[in-house]
C-alpha cells in the first residue's frame, strides 16, 4: 500500500499521494470501487464456457476512450466503495458459485489492493485461476509486482498508431507501452495451459477490438503479434464495436463495423496463420450485452 503514497502504478506516473485522498488521471484514491460482481458467460469459450467467468468490474480507468462501452463506470465513476476484505470475500463467493475463474476487469488502478485481497482470499481457500483483464496500458513494474498472483493475462492491444491512441483514448505511446507490458506478461506466465474441460488455467490471450474505418490499425496489430510473440500465444479479435458515449458524435466511429471491413480482417487473420485464438462473428445487437451497473 506504500506504493500509493507516490503513485506510479500506471504509465501516467502521476506521483500523487492517494493515501490521503488525492486523485490522479484515473480518478482513484486509496479506496477500491467496483460497479458489478457477476457470472459472465460471454467471454472467450476457454474462459467462460460451462460455469461462466466470475467477473468483478472495477470503477474508473487510466484511459479515456471515447467509444468505451462501459463508460458509465470507466468515465463517469458509477460504483460502490468496498474494503480489501470485502473484495477478498467477493472472490470467495464467486468461487462458491462454481465459476471457472475470477475475472478482474479494468484492475490496473487497484493492483496493489488486489494483491492484498488475493492474499486474504487464498488464505481462505481461493484456488481457481485469476484473470487480469486489462486495457493494456500498464507499467512493466506493476506486472512484475503481480507475479504469483495472476494466472491469466487478458490484455487489450488497441492501437498501433500513436495518432489514434491520442485521438481516441488521450494517451501517449500506447503501442510502445502496451507491447512491453504484454511481453512481460508472457514471460511471467508462459505457454497457455488448460484443464480437462478445455478451460484455460494459465497463459496470455491478447484481445483486439476492430474499429470502423481503421482496419489498417488492426492489420498492423495482428502482424506485430505474428512477428513478435511466441506462436502459442492466444489472440482474440473482437467485432462487437458499436457507437456509444462520445463516439456517437465522431465522424469515423459513429457507425458499426461493415461486413466488408470484417471480411477483410477475417481474410488477413487467416493469411497470417496465427495458431491459437478466436475471431468473433459480426453481430447485430452488441449493445444488449453491456451489463447493467446495479
Amino acid at each position: 500500500m506504500e506504493e500509493l503514497e507516490n503513485c506510479q502504478i500506471c504509465p501516467h506516473r502521476c506521483k500523487i499521494n492517494r493515501l490521503i485522498g488525492n486523485k490522479g488521471r484515473c480518478r482513484c484514491d486509496d479506496k477500491i470501487k467496483i460497479a458489478l460482481a457477476s457470472i459472465h458467460y460471454y467471454e472467450e469459450p476457454c474462459l467462460s464456457e460451462g460455469n461462466g467467468s466470475g467477473t468483478i468490474f472495477f470503477t474508473n480507468c487510466n484511459l479515456n476512450c471515447i467509444y468505451c462501452q462501459n463508460y458509465e463506470i470507466s468515465q463517469q465513476g458509477k460504483g460502490k466503495i468496498i474494503s480489501i476484505e470485502e473484495l477478498a470475500n467477493i472472490m470467495i463467493e464467486q468461487q462458491e458459485k462454481g465459476v471457472n475463474n475470477i475475472n478482474l476487469v479494468t484492475p490496473t488502478m487497484y493492483a496493489y489492493q488486489i494483491i492484498e485481497a488475493i492474499k486474504l482470499a487464498k488464505n481462505n481457500g481461493l484456488n481457481i485461476p485469476i484473470i487480469y483483464n486489462t486495457n493494456g496500458y500498464e507499467n512493466v513494474e506493476t506486472i512484475e509486482a503481480l507475479e504469483g498472483y495472476i494466472d491469466i493475462y487478458l490484455p487489450d492491444l488497441k492501437y498501433y498508431s500513436d495518432i489514434l491512441s491520442k485521438k481516441y483514448s488521450k494517451v501517449e505511446k500506447y503501442f510502445e507501452v502496451a507491447t512491453k507490458a504484454i511481453k512481460k506478461m508472457y514471460e511471467q506466465v508462459g505457454k497457455a495451459e488448460f484443464n480437462g474441460k478445455g478451460i484455460m488455467q494459465k497463459g496470455v490471450m491478447i484481445r483486439h477490438l476492430i474499429l470502423p474505418n481503421h482496419i489498417q490499425n488492426t492489420k498492423h496489430i495482428l502482424k506485430w503479434i505474428k512477428e513478435n510473440m511466441p506462436e502459442d500465444v492466444y489472440v482474440s479479435i473482437m467485432a462487437q464495436y458499436f457507437p456509444t458515449y462520445k463516439a456517437k458524435e465522431n465522424e469515423e466511429l459513429c457507425q458499426k463495423l461493415t461486413k466488408k471491413e470484417y471480411k477483410e480482417i477475417e481474410k488477413f487473420f487467416y493469411t497470417l496463420d496465427l495458431k491459437n485464438g478466436y475471431i468473433q462473428e459480426l453481430g447485430e445487437h452488441e449493445e444488449e450485452y453491456v451489463p447493467k451497473w446495479d
